[in-house]
Formats: structure tokens, sequence, C-alpha cells
């Protein structure tokens, strides 16, 4: 599966324990990633280029690109536990 950058907020993908999750505002990726000296490492390595060089381009291309995002709001709950 391909993962179009910023495109949607629903729309993840894995490479081996590497998580991305796509968002409209940014990527989201955590996890880890062994990228062994072998074809299937080799492979895991082109993918995950392939998944920089497309951010890479989409945020050269944008027009209103800010400087920088101001963090969003988090809604604050009662501890349950309390």
């Amino acid at each position: 599966m391909k993962l179009q950058p910023f495109d949607n907020e629903t729309q993840s993908i894995s490479l081996g324990d590497l998580t991305i999750e796509n968002r409209l505002d940014q990527l989201e990726i955590y996890g880890s990633l062994s990228i062994t000296r072998d074809q299937a490492g080799l492979a895991l390595a082109l993918q995950l280029k392939q998944l920089i060089d497309d951010t890479v381009a989409h945020l050269q291309q944008a027009q209103d690109l800010p400087s920088q995002l101001s963090p969003k709001p988090t809604d604050q709950v009662d501890n349950p536990f309390k």
C-alpha cells in the first residue's frame, strides 16, 4: 500500500515494527525498524526512502507552508481512578 503524505486522517502503514500514521498536518512515525544487510533489508530501506522522498516532495511543493505549526490544545479529563 502506498501512503500519500498529508492526504487523510485514516491511513496507516507498517514497515517491520515501524508504524507510519497519515494525518492532514503531520506524519506520525513510531516503533522500530531493522534494516538487515540482505534483500529483505534492501526492500525495507527502499520503501522507507520512497516514503521520505514523497514527504519531502509534498512539503517542497506546498504553497502555504507555515514556519512551524502551533500545538493543538488537548482535552483534559478527570482521573477515573481517584
